[in-house]
């Protein structure tokens, strides 16, 4: 029996797992879900021996069940190959107090990879399974770390184009100079004046409109999205949680069925959404601590039931998290619903139109399993220096904001449960305000004096990702409006 994904707003869409990730977005505006919870053998005993490749198999061979066996051994060899620099792909660290899980092992440094490593092969497999023949084209937001692990896992990708909008002052200037520098043929990276969530509407908008998606279709092609939108970016995120979980059991900190907390530094909510599924699938998880910067509308959510992104932005130094819209919501709030497409898109409608909803009383209830809480300025850089002087371990601001998170939830409970914080990017991604925590600067340094700066002080090897970027050129340095999003796809795809 084949799973089947639905839309999170009309039941009746229903599609296979490969269909769902060759679309993305489902075509009512909706996100697509699993309509039950696979069986998946979380049998540690043999896990806590597996291979981070070995446990990708076993989770997508569950969730999605319609590919053959032989075309995910596919995808996973040539998605978690030596493109990792560390041979356990997400190696898990033991600092003083809690577990650092480091995502940061791929080609572009940051956890998108651990997914979009993967996704170009999916999607060209379900592309190929289904007889599509038209130009797929990856349409996509970022906040900073996914259009650069998108862009490099589609570069020259055959049958493909990818088009990445990023908001011109909202991400580092490492991750800007990542994007900006992306070669290949079929890659297109434009800034827009605007935050990330205009970016993000915008090509929600664009996936949304009939016309345009027949223009497309006129012309022979079709867009699909590599956000945490698309499944086929969710579901391998599944599986680092269940490595971990087998990597604790092997090393003895926990015994094999006991219960494990992870924190996830939370901006659009598939990172955490991907543990809340594998806790589904059996994973002894106790809380899911959902870390979020001075953009904390979802811990008021979490603590109130209310979502409300009609407050202020900041532009923080953890621009991955600097999100009022988190998209992957949905799924849970259609969880939440019993799995009520009319209620969650009564729900989304709302947030659409007044920028607000709340939940009821009950589902309020149902998110126990969640803990929220936020990090300022101020206390991500306290935590790194305090990481990097009780360890000698550097964190991204990302990770800081879940270690420092974390540090607020053990003072609140005095929960001694195990806990895993979910190290999502490398330090030297964030140069300026990692070294500036940790030493004083002169205001003369750039991003590429604060690099080296970083190595010395940490000891830690400059990676690959950031030592090619030095001299390499400018190729993309398009700046636009973010009104002017849809005129630009059209532009670059010539569509008539």
């Amino acid at each position: 029996m084949t799973l089947i994904y639905q839309s999170t707003r009309d039941k009746t869409n229903q599609v296979t797992a490969s269909q769902a990730i060759l679309q993305g977005l489902a075509t009512d505006g909706g996100l697509y879900v699993p309509t039950e919870v696979p069986n998946v053998a979380l049998d540690f005993e043999t896990l806590k021996n597996a291979s981070y490749q070995e446990v990708a198999t076993l989770v997508l061979s569950a969730f999605l069940d319609d590919f053959t066996a032989e075309e995910i051994a596919y995808c996973v060899e040539n998605a978690y190959d030596s493109k990792f620099d560390d041979a356990a792909i997400a190696p898990l660290v033991k600092l003083d107090g809690q577990y650092n899980l480091e995502l940061f092992h791929g080609n572009t440094i940051a956890f998108k990879d651990m997914a979009l490593s993967i996704l170009p092969y999916l999607m060209t497999t379900a592309a190929k399974k289904h007889g599509v023949d038209r130009e797929i084209v990856i349409l996509t937001a970022t906040s900073g770390d996914t259009g650069k692990a998108a862009m490099a896992g589609f570069a020259d990708v055959p049958g493909t184009k990818i088009v990445v909008f990023y908001p011109k002052d909202g991400v580092s200037k490492i991750q800007e100079h990542q994007m900006t520098t992306q070669v290949g043929e079929n890659v297109k990276v434009i800034a827009i004046d605007g935050n990330f969530d205009n970016a993000q509407t915008n090509v929600k908008a664009m996936f949304n409109n009939e016309a345009l998606r027949d223009k497309m279709l006129a012309n022979g092609k079709q867009f699909s999205s590599a956000n945490s939108m698309n499944i086929g970016r969710l579901v391998p995120q599944i599986a680092y949680y269940v490595y971990a979980y087998a990597q604790l059991v092997k090393s003895g900190a926990i015994k094999n069925g006991a219960d494990i907390n992870f924190t996830v530094p939370t901006g659009n909510f598939g990172n955490i959404l991907a543990g809340y599924y594998a806790k589904q699938i059996g994973l002894p998880i106790g809380k899911l601590i959902c870390a979020s910067n001075e953009n904390n509308v979802l811990t008021d959510f979490f603590r109130t039931g209310t979502y409300d992104k009609n407050r202020d932005f900041f532009v923080t130094s953890s621009p991955s998290m600097d999100i009022l819209v988190s998209s992957n919501l949905e799924r849970l709030i259609f969880h939440l619903t019993g799995d009520s497409d009319v209620a969650t898109s009564e729900l989304m409608t709302s947030l659409n139109t007044t920028g607000t909803y709340k939940i009821t009383d009950e589902m309020l209830a149902e998110l126990n399993g969640f803990y929220a809480e936020f990090a300022d300025e101020a206390e991500i850089s306290a935590q790194i220096a305090a990481t990097f002087e009780g360890d000698h371990y550097v964190e991204d601001p990302h990770t800081a904001v879940a270690s420092a998170v974390y540090k607020k939830y053990l003072a609140e409970t005095q929960d001694t449960t195990p806990t895993v914080i979910v190290s999502t990017a490398s330090p030297y991604k964030f140069p300026k305000v990692v070294v500036e925590s940790l030493t004083i600067l002169t205001g003369q340094e750039d991003d590429f004096d604060l690099v080296k700066k970083l190595e010395k002080i940490s000891g830690t090897p400059l990676p690959k990702a950031v030592s090619d970027l030095f001299g390499a050129p400018v190729l993309h340095d398009t700046v636009i409006p973010a009104t002017d999003m849809q005129a630009a796809v059209e532009a670059y795809l010539v569509l008539d």
